[in-house]
């Protein structure tokens, strides 16, 4: 299968579904990274100040985190952290629509409408847009994930996360914290929800619902059979 997931910021794909592309690529599946967004200029008060060396070690690491996941392919996009209310939505949708109609992906992945970080609430909506299921549309099912300090923080007012769909990811967990590792810049130590040890204790909590040790979760959008 191809499978596309498709993130506002470098990180989110590691936060999101890491186990699960770690595992889906050890399955023979290819998986692409789209990263819409630069993902860091935001932390500064003028934007300038993060300077092009900052971005670049940032994709960088996205890069690395790629390839320790087994991508077949990253795509990054340089849409302005934490600002994609900024600019017109049709335009973040003829990016996804660019994406998806290069990779051709029979599955989709990406954000939570119940995400706090309005990157990802964007995200979300440019996705459905631009993946409408039109005869001519490639993608034949879409879920989406929970983002640790995004969708949580939002406490349900965006609508509450529900899960209906679990990946068994103990074979690879341990992948999913040695890569989320690789962004040093975004880990935060415990009990903040990015860090390693708060990140295996969501995956311990949800594969606790289902009865495994490790799981990532994801809500189903559509899916045609």
């Amino acid at each position: 299968m191809k499978v596309l997931v498709i993130v506002a910021h470098p990180d989110d794909e590691v936060l999101g579904c890491g186990g699960m592309i770690s595992r889906l690529v050890e399955e023979g599946n290819d998986v692409f990274i789209a990263i819409l967004g630069e993902g860091i200029t935001s932390r500064h008060f003028n934007r300038r100040d993060a300077g092009k060396k900052q971005v670049g070690e940032l994709k960088e690491k996205a890069k690395e985190a790629a390839k320790l996941l087994g991508a077949k392919e990253l795509l990054l996009f340089d849409f302005p952290d934490n600002s994609f209310d900024t600019i017109p939505l049709l335009e973040v949708v003829k990016k996804v629509e660019e994406i998806t109609h290069k990779v051709k992906p029979e599955i989709l992945f990406t954000h939570s409408k119940c995400d706090l970080n309005i990157d990802h609430l964007i995200t979300h909506r440019a996705v459905l847009t631009a993946t409408r299921p039109l005869a001519s549309c490639p993608v034949k099912e879409i879920y989406t994930f929970e983002v640790p300090s995004s969708t949580e923080w939002a406490f349900g007012e965006f609508g509450v996360y529900n899960p209906d769909f679990f990946v068994n990811i103990e074979k690879t967990i341990e992948t999913k914290i040695k890569v989320i590792e690789v962004y040093d810049s975004e880990v935060r130590k415990y009990p903040h929800p990015r860090s390693p040890k708060a990140i295996k204790t969501i995956a311990r909590k949800w594969g606790n619902v289902v009865g495994i040790e490790y799981a990532e979760t994801f809500t189903t959008i559509r899916r045609i059979l």
